[in-house]
Formats: structure tokens, sequence, C-alpha cells
């Protein structure tokens, strides 16, 4: 047992060591997207914003569509087999570029017909392609570089990406409104539309260094890829579905507020998923040989995501009454909706690690059930409760599903694992 210790130690250490990198990556990244945020939020003012708010959360909704959660099949499959990489990364490019051109092309059709970023018609059909294009088709693309680099343990290139990203975005924004005072959605649309583009060519290079793609369908993966992308999209759906009822019913002032709230809760979940973002790889592996073999690990990874869930709460509903000198003093109801959603969470800390377990095990029908059954009641109720009594509704609704989401994730994954080790001593028997 001595003798091991030396090299326990080293795991330990390397492990923290990577973490700490993970999370001070992420902590950089979404500082650099509230600065972002509030910089525009700042300039656009209650009204534009409001506006460019309710556009952002269909693009939230439709990322996760495109790519057809081809992206995750990376990081379970490749840390297993290395060499399958190429076929991957070229059916992940495959089915971004597919399904993100019928998103673009929906999204021409329907969305000018509820927002105008332009007086003419044509116009406005050109800046709704191009906001369609960058935060969906281009967002992904680029992402795909982080996960590409976390599938093959390249740890410091991943945070160097995600960081970089944010960065290029804060810089943008910074130079089109505070340098050549842009103020509105129009003008910022070309922006950061080209600025994008220069990243994925950048990303594009060193993803091609590892590996050229080949360029076919991994057809049994696509199943699994829908089926991992359902719950980020009912997911998407349930958290954006608030910020489009909002629109339809409430003032500019309470949808730039509570899109704002939203933002800063959702970065401050950055700590929990620094760590989750390292482990999933190491639970793929844990779990090649029934899922109750990373089930260990799995417990002491949520006890350390609950520190750090409650830390982050804390954290935010301290520095709520802070937020109106940052976003500006037009978003009046901004520090009271921060301190009722800081601490959901932790919630989200505590289901997130079960969820991730049965994806790493490859129980992806299992995790899809879970969350898109949640999601998908969640996003009626959210939506009912947001037209009735906005914005406290919301809350009352977000509170109950994302408890129930905790009891349910729990429940299937201890049935999982029990599954496992009955089935493990039937073949020693």
């Amino acid at each position: 047992m001595a003798r091991n210790a030396p090299g326990n130690t080293s795991r330990l250490l390397g492990m923290l060591l990577s973490y700490s990198a993970s999370s001070a990556s992420l902590l950089i990244a979404n500082a650099a997207q509230l600065i972002t945020f509030a910089i525009l939020a700042r300039t656009f003012g209650a009204d534009e914003f409001g506006r460019y708010v309710s556009l952002i959360a269909v693009t939230n909704i439709a990322v996760h569509l495109c790519g057809m959660g081809a992206s995750e099949s990376l990081v379970r499959r490749v840390p297993q087999d290395p060499s399958c990489f190429p076929r991957i990364f070229g059916h992940s490019i495959i089915l971004s570029g597919i399904s993100g051109a019928v998103l673009i092309f929906l999204g021409m059709i329907v969305l000018p017909h509820f927002m105008r970023f332009a007086e003419a018609p044509a116009e406005n059909l050109w800046i709704t392609f191009q906001l369609l294009l960058t935060n969906i088709v281009l967002v992904r693309l680029i992402m795909l570089g982080e996960t590409i680099f976390l599938a093959h343990r390249r740890n410091a290139a991943a945070n160097a990406s995600i960081m970089g990203f944010a960065l290029i975005r804060t810089l943008t924004a910074a130079l089109a409104c505070i340098a050549f005072d842009v103020n509105t959605v129009e003008s910022w649309a070309t922006w950061q539309m080209v600025s994008f583009i220069l990243t994925l060519a950048l990303y594009g290079f060193l993803a091609f260094r590892i590996a050229r793609p080949d360029y076919r369908l991994d057809r049994p993966e696509i199943r699994l890829g829908v089926l991992f992308a359902t719950p980020f999209i009912f997911r998407a759906f349930r958290q954006n579905v608030d910020l489009l009822i909002l629109g339809l019913v409430a003032n500019p002032e309470m949808v730039g507020s509570y899109g704002v709230a939203r933002r800063i809760t959702d970065s401050s979940y950055m700590a929990v998923d620094a760590l989750n973002r390292l482990i999933y790889p190491h639970l793929a592996v844990a779990s090649v040989n029934g899922i109750h073999h990373a089930f260990k690990l799995t417990m002491r990874i949520l006890a350390i995501a609950i520190g750090l869930g409650l830390a982050a709460a804390l954290f935010i509903f301290f520095a709520a009454s802070l937020m109106p000198l940052i976003f500006g003093t037009e978003y009046v109801s901004l520090p009271t909706f921060v301190r009722i959603l800081a601490p959901l969470i932790l919630f989200i800390a505590i289901w997130s690690v079960a969820v991730d377990l049965l994806g790493a095990a490859g129980e992806h029908g299992a995790r899809a059930w879970v969350l898109n059954l949640a999601n998908g009641i969640g996003a009626l109720v959210i939506g009912v409760a947001a037209w009735l009594w906005p914005p406290y509704g919301i809350f009352i609704s977000a509170y109950i599903i994302e408890f129930s989401i905790v009891i349910a994730s729990w429940l299937v994954v201890r049935t999982y694992v029990s599954r496992s080790i009955a089935a493990s001593k039937d073949v020693q028997l």
C-alpha cells in the first residue's frame, strides 16, 4: 500500500491541477461573456437589448439542434479508441452542416414575422441571416474545437480554445461598440459574424493538424447523438420559453433584466461544468464493463459538485447588488432576479452528475427519458406561468422542475447501477 501512495498522490495532484486549469479557463471565459453582455446591454439600451435577448433565446435552442448531438461521440468514442477520430470528426462536420442549413432556412422564413431589426424587409432578412448563421452554425463548429481537444485529453488546448473564443467576442464587442459607436443589432450582426468566421478559420486549422476528417456518416452514432442532444434541446427550450413569453407580455426592462439574470446564473454554473467536462471521459472509460464500476468515482464527483454549486450560489446572491453598476441603471429588477435564481445552481449541480454518468456509460435512452420528460413538461409549465404571472410564476416553476430532475435522475442511476451489479454477478456464476 505504501508503494502506491506516491502514485496516488501524483494522480490526485494531476487531477487537481487539471481541474484548476479547467476552472480558471471557464472562469475567464464566463467573465468575458458577462463583460460582452454588459457592453451590449449598456450600448443598445433596454428596448434594443430586449429584442436582441429574444433573438438569442431562439438561437440558444437551435444551436443544440445543430449537429444532432454528434460532438458527444468525440468525447465518448475517441478516448476509448483514438483511431476512430477522423471518422467521428467528419461525421460531426456533415451533421452540423446539414442541420445548420435547415435551421437557418426555417429561421429566415419564421423569425422576420416576429422580430424586426430594420425597416426594409430585405435588410431585415439579411440581418436575420447573419444572426442565425453566427449564433447557430458558427458557434456549433467553433465549439467543436474544444470537444476535439477534450477527446484527445489535451486539456490545456481545450481550455485555451474556450477562453480564446470568449475573449474574441469581448474584444469584438468592445471594438465595435466603444471604438466604432455600434449601438444597434443591425450594425452588431456584421461585426459578430466576421469575428466568428475568423475564429472558425483558426480553430479549423488547429483541428485539422490533429487529423483530417473522414467525411462519412457513422449511422449507429446518429441515433445515439439524437438521444444525447434531445435533453439539451428540451432544456434549452425550457430555459428560453420564458424569455419568448416575456417578450410578448412584459416590458423591455423586465425582459432585459431577466435575460441578464439568467445569463449570470448560467455562467455561475461554470465551476461545476469545469469538473464535469474533465471527468466525462474518465467516466466513459470506467464504465466500459458496467456502469457500477464508475459509481464510486461518481459519488466523489457529487460531493465536490455540491460544494462548488453552493459556493457559486452564495457568491452571486451576495454580489447581486452590484449588477446595476455593471450592466446599467436601467435594469432596476436585475438584483432581485439574480437573488431569486441563485440557489438553482445547487440543484443543477446535483442532477448534472447523475446524467453525466448515464451519458458516459452509453445509457442515452434513460438519460433522454429523464431530461426530455422533465424539460418538456417544464417548458409547458413555465410558459403558462410566464403568461399568467410574469416573472414570479417562472421562478416558482423553475424550482419545482429542477428539484424533480434531481429526484428522477438519481433514482434512474440507482436502478441502472443495481442492474449492472446483478448482471456482473450472473456472469461470474
